[in-house]
């Protein structure tokens, strides 16, 4: 017999135009004794991983786009410009859409997304891309699905599989390996940035998973870059008082890349992937991004990749293969529909 309660399982909420389906019970910290496994193989589910691929097509060239942009701009004046751009942008989204201010609650959760996401993470990788290739600072991105994946388990409650740990695990030593291969086994200088750059992503990555669950994804991205706008404004007219600008057409071409793509829409997507299919499992989506971003310096920068890519290529594609089959419920366990 249904009851009232199994029926609140099933509901959905409904946020101009937008609706999404809340977690089920288990998903809360202790909620079950697995808690949440992740989603079912379904329409929703592929559609979700989907999006979260494509944001990490978009991510991937931030890197070679940043290079690019150092082209023309001093670091502290692309990042504050990166910013104002991309706020100015979502800023028109939101108007032209007539979006309300977000509720009260949401105000601290926002504020986590855009300093990660918005300029803790793009200030520490440009400082860094000063003195490291981006080749060497794709360790950043190969220890942040595993991060992002922990950080997501202790904030949303999700629960993933034994399995699903090994093989994140796994995954992440197999792009490590690589990537500090690729550097010769040494630490460069702007090694700090990148730790901090990672642990700040994975916070916003996290927060703006968690809030994606409960408004659109784009509005989530859109309301933290419009936060942090005054501070971009205000760091930008600094910036560009003190540092040089020589504007050159692959300089302009980052910087409308980073801005546009990588901060409004690779985010946008992203957290729509994630608030379909979770946290943790969209994380590890983020395995094959260093490796991506390593063809892009190849074709776009001109650095070099060793003949040991199509073998850390291939131990990253089976690791993101098991993180997603764990990740995915089991058919017997009752799943989450829209009414």
């Amino acid at each position: 017999m249904r009851t009232k309660s199994s029926a609140t399982q099933t509901s959905t909420i409904a946020v101009r135009g937008y609706t999404a389906t809340p977690p089920p019970v288990s998903d809360a910290p202790g909620g079950g004794r697995g808690g949440r496994r992740g989603q079912a193989a379904t329409p929703a589910g592929r559609g979700g991983a989907a999006l979260a691929g494509l944001g990490v097509v978009a991510f991937s060239l931030t890197f070679p786009a940043t290079a690019w942009g150092l082209e023309s701009f001093g670091p502290w004046s692309l990042v504050s410009l990166r910013s104002v751009l991309a706020a100015l942008i979502a800023g028109g989204v939101l108007l032209a859409a007539r979006v309300p201010l977000p509720a009260r609650r949401h105000w601290a959760g926002l504020a986590v997304v855009g300093g990660g996401v918005v300029v803790g993470f793009p200030l520490l990788t440009t400082l860094a891309l000063e003195t490291s290739t981006t080749s060497h600072a794709a360790v950043v991105v190969g220890l942040l699905p595993l991060t992002t994946a922990v950080l997501g388990s202790l904030r949303t409650g999700e629960r993933p599989s034994r399995t699903f740990w090994i093989a994140a695990v796994a995954g992440a030593a197999a792009v490590i390996a690589f990537t500090v291969r690729e550097s010769g086994g040494t630490l460069a200088t702007g090694d700090l940035y990148l730790f901090g750059a990672l642990l700040v992503c994975a916070a916003g990555y996290t927060e703006g998973g968690r809030l994606a669950r409960s408004m659109p994804g784009w509005q989530v991205i859109g309301w933290a870059l419009v936060l942090c706008l005054p501070l971009a404004v205000a760091g930008g007219a600094v910036a560009l008082s003190l540092e040089p600008v020589g504007l050159t057409a692959r300089g302009v071409v980052g910087l409308v890349w980073v801005a546009a793509v990588s901060t409004f829409l690779g985010l946008y997507v992203w957290y729509r992937g994630m608030a379909a299919i979770g946290v943790a499992r969209a994380s590890q989506l983020q395995l094959a991004q260093p490796l991506l971003t390593l063809v892009w310096s190849f074709f776009l920068l001109g650095e070099e990749v060793s003949a040991a890519a199509p073998v850390a290529a291939a131990a990253v594609l089976l690791c993101i293969a098991a993180t997603q089959r764990a990740g995915r419920r089991p058919a017997g366990e009752a799943r989450p529909v829209r009414t």
